[in-house]
Order: structure tokens, then C-alpha cells, then sequence
């Protein structure tokens, strides 16, 4: 009864086995069809347009309904820091961090929400974390720095 049983467990795993092999043929046939029919397209079926609602279309835009935009119109870059700066350069901020130990901090900006780095020899006052400052923002050897600090009230 033993050697049934194993010659039957064979039989069905070899029928799983060619079915399996049956179904990969099967969808690699499909694969190639799917493939072969999408290369006889013209360049005109496969180009897509965008109308005057933003939205993507097959059918070309109406030369009737287009607008002349002036290249002087178009922006594509965003403004310097020194363009956003006050007149005079100081800013407002308040101490996020200072270690009096390793003499630096870094000062959260009021304007701009960054962190701007604080060296214990660009004070002019002792500062410590939470103080509300006033400082001139210069550019550093590893970015923006804040230099003439001086707490405020």
C-alpha cells in the first residue's frame, strides 16, 4: 500500500509540474503578443498634449485658443538670500542650542524658520539657549553663520 501511495504522490506531482510549464508558455505567448501589437504605432498615437485646463489629452491643442506668453513672463529660479535680507542685514531669532563648553549654537531664524550657526567669538553678550537675539547673517566656511550677536529683550 506504501509504494501506491508514493507512486501516485509522483504521477500528481508530474502532472503539477507539466501544468506549471504549460501555464509559463502560455503567458510568455501573451507577453510576445501584447509586445508585437504596441510597435506598429505612429508617432502621431503615441504623443500625448496638455490643454489650457492642465490636463493630458490625445487631441492637439486649437492654434485658435493659444495665448501668447512672453519669455520675460516665465520665472524659473528662486530668489538669492542677500534679495530677502532687511535693509540694514540684522535679523531676529532665538537660541535653539548653545554648548558653552564646545563654545557653539546654532540660532533658529524668526524670518526664515532655518538654523543658522553661532560661534562663541562672533557674541557680544553671553547668550544661552531660548535668549531672543539679534545677529548679521555672513557666510561661513560650511554655510551660513551668524556673526555680532546680541541679545534682545
Amino acid at each position: 500500500m506504501g509504494r501506491s501511495q508514493e507512486t501516485f504522490n509522483k504521477k500528481e506531482n508530474a502532472k503539477k509540474k507539466l501544468q506549471k510549464q504549460k501555464e509559463k508558455v502560455q503567458r510568455r505567448e501573451e507577453r510576445r503578443n501584447a509586445a508585437a501589437s504596441s510597435k506598429g504605432k505612429s508617432l502621431d498615437e503615441m504623443l500625448a498634449y496638455v490643454d489650457e485646463n492642465g490636463n493630458i489629452t490625445a487631441t492637439p491643442p486649437d492654434p485658435n485658443r493659444l495665448k501668447p506668453v512672453s519669455a520675460d513672463e516665465i520665472l524659473i529660479s528662486t530668489p538669492k538670500l542677500e534679495d530677502t535680507e532687511e535693509g540694514d542685514g540684522t535679523r531676529k531669532g532665538r537660541v535653539a542650542y548653545f554648548n558653552d563648553s564646545k563654545g557653539y549654537g546654532f540660532i533658529s531664524d524668526a524670518q526664515s524658520g532655518e538654523r543658522i550657526f553661532v560661534h562663541i567669538n562672533d557674541l557680544t553678550e553671553p547668550i544661552a539657549e531660548e535668549d531672543r537675539v539679534e545677529f548679521i547673517v555672513s557666510k561661513g566656511p560650511k554655510g551660513l553663520q551668524a556673526t555680532s550677536v546680541k541679545k534682545i529683550s
